[in-house]
This record gives structure tokens, C-alpha cells and sequence, in this order.
């Protein structure tokens, strides 16, 4: 990859974009030269080249915030890295969870998977989910029932509060189905995808 690199047009850096694996948040901007980008690879941590020290740069040398390489792909031009990664706490020097002040969560469904498998993994007293789970198949699979059928009969009229209020609540009891029988929303996706494909 370093032969393919075009180090040269900003004086022996190139920028990389470093980006969550799981969630796509975009964490920092960081600049690399082909020594950190060897040690990168070495090591499987992000190490930059500090343009204010003068220094190669491991993320997290001091907080213990590391930043764990997955992948790393090269632009069009050949002169930028996206650089995917698993971070170990904030990435930001401020504390925050990015250099963009923004929250670095998943925005698709996982979110609520992610919730349902750690009430599974890791119980809540009080918690709605673990009652559900604790039930048992029969019960889980009843309510998905349930609340399918309270989406048809607002699907039929036109309170759209009560509509989506009843779309969530089957998502939610689905989720928790998938959940219960040991699957995840991907198993799920990648059917789709296949059967997509045909």
C-alpha cells in the first residue's frame, strides 16, 4: 500500500479519516507519513505523525484511549485514508466521543438491538425486556402477534401518532423475538440480501 500512497503533495504526510467500524461515525482527521502508517499496520494501533511535535503519535499513548485498526482503503487519488477503527473510550482531547462534538452511536436500528442483547447479556431489574425474555418463545412470539395485529387495525385509520406509536411497538417485540431465538438484525438482512440477489 505505502508504494501506492502519493506522500508527496503535502511534504511526506497524507490525511487519514478515521471512522468507527460499527457505527460509520466520523472520530478525527489525523495526518500519517509511511513510518506511522508501517507501524499502523505493525501493531494495529493508529499512530499518526504529529505535525506540533514533530513525532510519530500512538492514539491513546497517554489516556489509554486507543484507537484498534480494522481496515484501512486508499481514495481515487491515492493521496487520503479512510481508516475504520474499534476506539477505547472518547477520541477527542476534550473528553468528547469525536473531534466534531458529536456522539458517536449507531443511527440505524441497531441501536435497539444493541439494548435488547445487553438486557439479555446483562439483566435489569424492573426491566421490560427481561420480563419478555424471561417469559419464554411462546410469549415473545405472542406478542409480536399481538402487536401486529394493533398496527393493522391503525393502519386503518388516520392518527398517525397512533400508527407509528404501534409500528414501533412491533419493532421493538420483533427485535426482542430475534433476540430470544439467537438471532440478530443482520441474519435477517442477509437473507434479504440473497434473496435479492436471485
Amino acid at each position: 500500500m505505502e508504494k501506492e500512497l502519493n506522500f508527496k503533495k503535502l511534504n511526506g504526510l497524507i490525511p487519514c479519516i478515521i471512522q468507527d467500524a460499527d457505527t460509520d461515525t466520523v472520530l478525527m482527521l489525523g495526518f500519517m507519513n509511511e513510518e506511522a502508517l508501517a507501524r499502523t499496520k505493525a501493531e494495529k494501533k493508529i499512530t499518526f505523525f504529529s505535525r506540533s511535535k514533530q513525532r510519530l503519535w500512538t492514539k491513546g499513548e497517554t489516556s489509554g484511549h486507543f484507537l484498534e485498526l480494522v481496515s484501512i482503503q486508499t481514495d481515487c487519488d491515492e493521496d487520503t485514508l479512510l481508516i475504520k477503527v474499534k476506539p477505547k473510550g472518547p477520541v477527542c482531547h476534550t473528553g468528547a466521543d469525536t473531534c466534531f462534538q458529536e456522539k458517536n452511536r449507531k443511527i440505524g436500528l441497531e441501536f435497539l438491538e444493541d439494548v435488547i442483547h445487553e438486557r439479555k447479556l446483562n439483566p435489569k431489574a424492573g426491566s421490560y425486556t427481561n420480563h419478555l425474555l424471561d417469559s419464554g418463545i411462546n410469549k415473545v412470539a405472542q406478542k409480536v402477534g399481538e402487536e401486529a395485529i394493533e398496527l393493522v387495525i391503525e393502519a386503518k385509520d388516520n392518527n398517525q401518532e397512533k400508527f407509528l406509536n404501534e409500528a414501533a411497538d412491533l419493532m421493538y417485540h420483533y427485535f426482542v423475538l430475534l433476540a430470544a431465538k439467537g438471532f440478530k438484525l443482520g441474519d435477517v438482512v442477509k437473507v434479504l440480501r440473497d434473496r435479492h440477489k436471485n
